[in-house]
């Protein structure tokens, strides 16, 4: 795993050493995130994907995610209440209203008709308390029965910590989750299916921060990461405890 220090400077030096782009990154890791969709969500089996953005970057791997989703032949619908005025964002926006995607204001109405949800409100780097009006989104989501996949954490979690002791996400532990780049600390209190996405990540990078670059087959820009059945039943038995 990575920690959130270490997650930025990773960034940061993708950027310089690396020589990406903010777009290029998002654009690869938004790629990834689609793909984990295809495999959980196969369009036989519901094609409505309500993608809940946010303010921030993993909001913007949402869009990316959406756009693909929708020339995959998935029928997207976006929950994006606090738009960015940053060009990039409003280029990702504009994409998805260029193929007649529709914006919601209406999350708990949209995800009553979706089959699948992408949780992209909040990264690695989210601290403090959940505001509004996500905080309404995030308790909707820990109580619906429609699977969701967080993008990176699960949107209210510590990145060390993991979920919240009180309050939205207390309880929200989504089916799948998309590790982007590296897993972060978060994953050991993680239950569900768990994905490693992002195949852009030079070795020399890699070998900075101790990283293992997955074991990418063909075109998959995600690695699914198994979960030991020991260690997951450890995890359910804390987490009855705790919700107890």
């Amino acid at each position: 795993t990575i920690s959130a220090e270490n997650a930025g400077a990773l960034d940061k030096d993708l950027m310089s050493v690396g020589a990406f782009s903010i777009d290029q990154l998002m654009e690869l890791a938004g790629l990834s995130v689609s793909q984990a969709v295809h495999i959980l969500q196969p369009p036989t089996r519901g094609k409505r994907i309500l993608v809940a953005v946010g303010p921030g970057n993993n909001g913007g791997d949402g869009l990316v995610a959406a756009r693909h989703l929708k020339h995959y032949g998935y029928q997207p619908t976006i929950f994006y209440p606090k738009r960015s005025k940053n060009e990039l964002y409003q280029r990702l926006s504009k994409q998805l209203e260029n193929l007649d995607v529709p914006f919601t204001e209406d999350f708990e109405a949209a995800l009553k008709d979706a089959d699948h949800v992408v949780d992209a409100i909040f990264g690695f780097s989210f601290s403090g308390e959940v505001r509004d009006p996500f905080g309404a989104v995030i308790t909707a989501l820990e109580n619906t029965s429609v699977p969701v996949t967080a993008v990176d954490a699960p949107s209210s979690w510590n990145i060390d910590s993991g979920p919240p002791e009180s309050g939205p996400g207390s309880k929200f532990h989504p089916a799948s989750l998309i590790s982007l780049t590296a897993p972060k600390p978060l994953v050991k209190h993680f239950i569900g299916r768990h994905f490693v996405g992002g195949r852009f990540l030079p070795p020399s990078v890699a070998e900075k921060y101790n990283l293992d670059i997955p074991d990418y087959r063909g075109v998959d820009q995600l690695v699914e990461v198994p979960v030991e059945q020991e260690a997951k039943s450890e995890k359910v038995l804390k987490l009855a405890e705790r919700q107890a």
